[in-house]
């Protein structure tokens, strides 16, 4: 396989995806393709934003296409007229029409953010940290219509710190998934290895997460909480409902309970503000009002005067 008569499909949307594509580029693949999502309202005054992967590829002097849907015949005549020997997938974001799939002779991979079977789906990130996982991965798969069931080609782990946020967690595996890429995509594509089917009965899943879904459960215990914290961050952001408001939580520790506090308040806690919950202290070491700035657990406490409102709303 000679990159440099390669022709490369790219499909991917956040950044995620932008160590593939980076890595691809510097090893000399012809890319006469980049496919990434439309550009999307964001920020005050909900401004048209590009996809993180649409700025690399313009950077980089690639074409890019940001169809509404795959579906059209006009998109499988831009992909044909691409002349593709393969597409790579970096969490595009949507379902490939098997249609566009079998256009290239050798097929499409995808680099997914984790150890295959575990966690197919939209967040694999944060549900390795929400289940409190000790390492995760990235694994290259051929890419079929059932989400992320494909035959994998291979796998790697990445070992998961305990303060690990998905904010920290995913540009680690972002860059060993486009490392790993780079590895067997020639190996692969000349047929010298082959991927092995998943096993089915190990499979987990994990789905698109919402904006409410940082919102804490009322019957969470601390350590769930806590990994809410993280994984949540930096989006959509773990929060309780505080004086009527938003608080979002982005930086916490867990500690043993005191005797005397009362599951589900929010007190002073040696100078920081914590939350009771039924096995623990979640101690807030950085909050969010709503509409305000961050602060720390300590200058939150100190804008309230001491006196903090113990009731707090959960999901």
């Amino acid at each position: 396989m000679d990159p440099a008569t390669t022709r490369v499909i790219f499909m991917g949307s956040p950044a995620f995806a932008e160590p593939s594509l980076r890595a691809l580029n510097s090893a000399g693949y012809l890319i006469p393709l980049v496919v990434t999502q439309p550009d999307k309202p964001a920020g005050r005054g909900s401004r048209l934003r590009p996809p993180p992967v649409k700025a690399l590829a313009q950077d980089l002097g690639l074409d890019t296409f940001q169809p509404q849907t795959l579906k059209s015949p006009e998109v499988a005549e831009r992909f044909r007229a691409a002349r593709p020997d393969v597409i790579v997938v970096a969490a595009y974001g949507k379902i490939i029409p098997q249609a566009l799939l079998d256009i290239p002779a050798r097929g499409p991979l995808n680099v997914h953010a984790s150890l295959l079977p575990r966690w197919r789906g939209a967040s694999p990130v944060a549900a390795a940290i929400l289940e409190g996982d000790s390492v995760t991965g990235v694994s290259i798969m051929e890419v079929v219509q059932k989400m992320d069931a494909g035959p994998v080609l291979a796998r790697a782990e990445v070992p998961m710190e305990p303060t690990d946020t998905t904010g920290t967690l995913e540009p680690r595996l972002a860059a060993r998934g486009a490392e790993l890429l780079l590895d067997i995509l020639p190996a692969w594509y000349d047929g010298t290895i082959k991927a092995e089917p998943q096993n089915e009965s190990q499979a987990t899943y994990c789905s698109l997460i919402s904006k409410e879904d940082g919102h804490i459960p009322a019957n969470a215990s601390a350590v769930q909480a806590e990994r809410m914290v993280r994984a949540y961050n930096p989006w959509p952001g773990a929060f309780v409902i505080y004086r009527g408001s938003r608080l979002a939580i982005w930086r916490a520790r867990v500690e043993d309970l005191p005797d005397d506090a009362s599951p589900g308040t929010l007190f002073d806690h040696n100078r920081e503000p914590a939350i009771a919950f039924h096995d623990g202290l979640l101690v807030l070491e950085e909050v969010q009002r709503q509409g305000a700035k961050r602060l720390s657990g300590r200058d939150f406490l100190n804008g309230e005067r001491g006196q903090l409102a113990p009731e707090v709303q959960f999901r």
